[in-house]
């Protein structure tokens, strides 16, 4: 994996962040560390978008920021446990390995050409 999808990962790392935070905010410090949580979203998400295919990246970065506030929710919030949802998160995120999978088989292909 090369240092642009370690961004992707980041920026989805993030992402988790900031929906918690607007979500679970009560005070000045939290709507802070929110609002720098979201600027490093984006700037993680940006910069990797400028080398890596953005349909993938993004559908990579958003997969893995929902499944990440899904599984947060439960692990730190009570949110109940969904067997259904649980299904669906663990659906996503093979649709998102995949899609990553595939794309560096592409990549590869048109390095070798």
């Amino acid at each position: 994996m090369n240092k642009h999808w370690i961004k992707i990962l980041l920026a989805a790392l993030f992402e988790v962040l900031w929906i918690i935070g607007l979500a679970h905010s009560g005070n000045l410090w939290s709507w802070i560390g929110t609002i720098i949580a979201i600027i490093i979203c984006n700037y993680f998400l940006l910069s990797a978008n400028q080398v890596l295919p953005t349909g993938t990246a993004y559908t990579v970065f958003v997969g893995l920021g929902t499944a990440g506030a899904v599984i947060s929710e439960i692990l730190f919030f009570g949110e109940l446990i969904n067997l259904v949802k649980i299904a669906f998160i663990f659906l996503l995120l093979i649709g998102v390995v995949g899609l990553k999978l595939q794309t560096d088989k592409e990549e590869k292909e048109e390095a070798n050409v």
